[in-house]
């Protein structure tokens, strides 16, 4: 059974669906206002893991993950380029699932929009109103945080300990310094974008539009709510109490992966330290990404460097050169099923992933059946080592690292591979970069090894 570590609880505990066989998972999607960054892309990496292992086992997975398209720091950036807010929306959502793409990573089952949700989140602030959680003010309606119990259960402190750290704000008809934003008023017309609602023209706060997608599309006591840990506090500790104030279920288990670190600090727009992921992924494997991210552990703290990334590249290349060795040979039926029925290491594998998704161990393992393949097929062990390799390869797949098979390349792209390999000897990177653009366009993966620029599919 699957075990994982759920931050309300401060534990890792056993996850039984609320039906059986089916999974319903909502997961923080991106803002769109600028290029993803690495750390968006192990956020994407996290949850595709989630999806890819439960599908694994057999299970029907409900993932959805929301687009924030209304925010300030989208305002903020059209008014920076000149822009719409609706172009900078349309231009960044197309760079967040182009990079999804790119790493191969499933889309959601549902990819709610902020804005296609505004009249629902108008009759839940209602409702917060009517009940005694919400108040207004000149400009703002806010959330009375204080008057729910145990508020602060996903920061660990109490509301006294979270009263005494918060910033003081400006406003003065504020209750509190931890009550949140649910509606703010536009300043006039040209104030936009901006909704119709009983306290005036404005647009919803962040923190509300997470528990009205995830509720009307999940439902009651969905499974499992994810996202960084820079989400923990205050934006789910927000989203959960307004579903205690509205009197709704809501999800059973709180699940948080770590940050990218550089130097120490963890990596963010905020603190602009971050690397923009389109730009890794124009000059390496996707899959190496992959590779890097899920050799630690989702919820520590992860390293991105060249050379870190160059290992995954070199060891992604063991994993192809056996799936090209064994491509041939007489099938051997693996599958799940039949690696469980064989006594193949699917046991030790699924012990990794259960136990709070330690694809760490879950690597490991790929690569000691990697060797074990090839040293049984160099000693012509040929049905152990085709198993073996079967193994590897399934379970590779199983967290989307699938093996590339043909290096037989078409005229076109050999010629592109030429000019790669002049380029980057005059140093002409931004000729390579444009011809590495090329052939990925054209689907093929691009390795730089000793011998020189190497592509398969």
């Amino acid at each position: 059974m699957l075990r994982l570590y759920d931050t309300a609880k401060a534990q890792i505990v056993e996850v039984t669906p609320r039906r059986e066989g089916e999974f319903s998972m909502y997961c923080c999607g991106p803002t769109v206002y600028d290029l993803p960054h690495i750390g968006h892309g192990r956020a994407m990496l996290s949850w595709d893991l989630f999806r890819r292992y439960l599908e694994w086992t057999g299970a029907r997975v409900h993932h959805v993950a929301n687009i924030t398209d209304v925010d300030d720091n989208i305002i903020n950036r059209a008014a920076k380029l000149g822009w719409s807010w609706e172009k900078v929306v349309k231009t960044y959502e197309d760079e967040w699932w182009k990079a999804s793409d790119a790493l191969g990573c499933h889309r959601p089952v549902d990819s709610p929009h902020a804005t296609a949700f505004i009249e629902r989140m108008v009759e839940l602030i209602a409702e917060l109103e009517r009940r005694g959680y919400a108040y207004d003010t000149r400009d703002t309606v806010y959330f009375e945080a204080t008057k729910v119990e145990g508020y602060g259960l996903l920061a660990r402190q109490s509301i006294e300990s979270l009263q005494a750290g918060a910033r003081v704000e400006a406003d003065a008809e504020k209750h509190s310094p931890i009550d949140f934003a649910l509606w703010k008023k536009a300043s006039g017309p040209g104030d936009v974008p901006q909704w119709p609602s009983p306290w005036g023209a404005g647009r919803p706060g962040w923190h509300t539009e997470c528990v009205v997608m995830s509720l009307d599309i999940l439902g009651d006591g969905f499974d499992l709510h994810g996202g960084g840990l820079d989400l923990q506090f205050p934006h789910h500790e927000n989203e959960r109490a307004q579903a205690v104030a509205w009197g709704r279920p809501f999800t059973q288990h709180w699940v948080h992966h770590g940050f990218i670190e550089v130097g120490g600090e963890k990596m963010s727009k905020s603190l602009n330290n971050f690397t923009s992921l389109t730009d890794l992924l124009s000059r390496t494997d996707p899959r190496a990404y992959r590779l890097l991210v899920y050799k630690g552990h989702y919820r520590a703290p992860l390293d991105v460097t060249p050379t870190l990334t160059a290992d995954s590249e070199a060891a992604l290349g063991r994993i192809d050169a056996l799936a090209r060795r064994v491509a041939n040979a007489p099938t051997v039926a693996l599958g799940r099923e039949a690696a469980r029925q064989s006594g193949v290491a699917v046991e030790a594998f699924e012990a990794f992933m259960n136990d709070d998704l330690d694809t760490p161990g879950a690597v490991a393992l790929i690569f000691n059946l990697v060797r074990e393949a090839n040293a049984a097929l160099d000693t012509g062990q040929s049905q152990a080592g085709q198993v073996a390799a079967r193994a590897a390869l399934e379970f590779a797949a199983a967290l989307g690292l699938f093996a590339r098979v043909s290096e037989v390349i078409d005229p076109a792209a050999a010629a592109l591979v030429a000019r790669m390999d002049v380029a980057r000897a005059a140093k002409d990177w931004a000729s390579a970069d444009a011809l590495r653009t090329e052939l990925q366009a054209a689907g093929w993966a691009v390795e730089q090894t000793k011998d020189g620029t190497r592509v398969h599919r």
